[in-house]
């Protein structure tokens, strides 16, 4: 494996971890863990993808990126002391 592919594949991995997870229940889709991994995961994706010029994968996984870094910060702007998770207003009742 040569440098490209190293990249590459550990940026995949985490994007696939956080979906799996997510998928069993064992990471909210809301959580700052479950976008790092898709940020990170996917800016090496797109890295490795750059290296290698395939532009349909770079065009995939830079906005793969994109909308993670959105999504991270929608999440902590409606974050604040005393939201009690899964609560559309961040309000307890």
């Amino acid at each position: 494996m040569n440098y490209n592919d190293i990249t590459g594949t550990i940026g995949v991995g985490m994007i696939l971890a956080a979906f799996f997870l997510n998928t069993v229940k064992l990471l909210p889709a809301e959580g700052k863990l479950y976008y790092l991994l898709n940020i990170i995961g996917a800016a090496l994706a797109c890295y490795a993808s750059w290296l290698i010029n395939y532009w349909p994968f770079v065009i995939l996984e830079g906005t793969w990126t994109l909308v993670s870094v959105y999504g991270i910060m929608k999440a902590k702007k409606s974050s604040y002391p005393g939201q009690k998770p899964g609560s559309p207003s961040g309000r307890e009742i």
